[in-house]
């Protein structure tokens, strides 16, 4: 626990997802009130969790999910202002990842996905081992190199955002489990879809 407190205390959490790469939308700042960020798991990443004895799990409303021959995490979407001209905002989740080895428990919740420019692209999240909470830290970067925005009728949404392991929480799990964890591990690929207040037509 110590050793994770002093990832949290050194962690930047001010951290954002840097929209240059994203053609802009004209639109002015909206609110999110619901959606869900979905995230295709690479083959990789769950070979390499498995490899370390950890399995992970859903913490609902989050869920994992097989389909087609592929497993997905989805995260409901619960709040977040959004600039559609810059894509910058906020974008906050509820659920969350379990990673369980033996008796340990690690529980990721409370994704925040902090949408600023000058700043590298991250996800943060609220970290508790064993019942006991750590903190808010940056779990996973995210690559808009491949990224596409699409202003749909009621929801932005953007696909193809790469998700690999951050150092801190890299740091931080392989504390937790005795073991050494890769920061950059490919986690896979997300795709968010908010939908939008003032896209909607009461």
């Amino acid at each position: 626990m110590k050793v994770i407190s002093t990832l949290v205390a050194s962690a930047t959490l001010g951290v954002s997802i840097m929209a240059a790469p994203l053609a802009s939308v004209a639109a002015p700042t909206d609110t999110t009130f619901a959606g869900e960020t979905v995230v295709a798991l690479a083959s990789s990443f769950l070979s390499a969790l498995s490899s370390l004895g950890v399995a992970p799990g859903a913490i609902g409303p989050g869920r994992i999910e097989a389909y087609k021959g592929k497993t997905y995490a989805a995260f409901p979407i619960t709040t977040g202002q959004i600039d559609l001209g810059t894509v910058e905002g906020e974008i906050d989740h509820s659920g969350g990842l379990s990673l369980t080895a033996g008796s340990t428990v690690v529980e990721l919740t409370s994704f925040a996905i902090d949408i600023y420019s000058g700043a590298k692209p991250v996800l943060t999240g609220l970290v508790t081992v064993d019942g006991n909470f750590v903190g808010r830290i940056p779990l996973f970067d995210l690559s808009l190199a491949s990224a596409t925005i699409d202003d749909k009728k009621y929801c932005l949404e953007v696909g193809d955002v790469g998700v690999t392991l951050d150092s801190v929480a890299a740091g931080a799990l392989s504390s937790v489990f005795k073991t050494t964890v890769p920061a950059g591990l490919t986690v896979g690929t997300a795709t968010v879809q908010a939908l939008l207040t003032n896209k909607l037509h009461w």
